[in-house]
């Protein structure tokens, strides 16, 4: 299992139209082998007058998920990223983590 994290730092008079903007993405991950799920995270307040939020998508493995940012899915999904005015500040921070433990609630 391979975790697909991006971190972005946002300001809270931003915040509102940062999640308007994912909620109505069309992202296409559920056509990507390997894809299992994607959340979209919102994280607290800082004191800085900014809010953390992150974007998580588990895949049955690594390899699953270098294949969607090689993907037209992927292309698709962030062929406009460029086009709305920028809603966070500095760059998204990826981090990607390979489990090595899972556990569920069914054992």
């Amino acid at each position: 299992m391979f975790l697909a994290m991006n971190r972005f730092t946002v300001p809270l008079e931003n915040a509102a139209e940062f999640e308007a903007l994912w909620l109505g993405r069309d992202s296409r991950l559920h056509e990507l082998p390997g894809f299992v799920e994607f959340s979209m995270l919102r994280g607290p307040e800082a004191e800085d007058g900014t809010r953390l939020y992150a974007s998580h998508t588990v895949w049955e493995s690594e390899a699953d998920f270098r294949a969607w940012t090689t993907s037209q899915q992927f292309r698709e999904a962030h062929a406009r990223a460029g086009d709305s005015r920028k809603l966070h500040a500095g760059a998204p921070r990826f981090e990607g983590f390979t489990a090595i433990q899972v556990k569920t609630r069914q054992g």
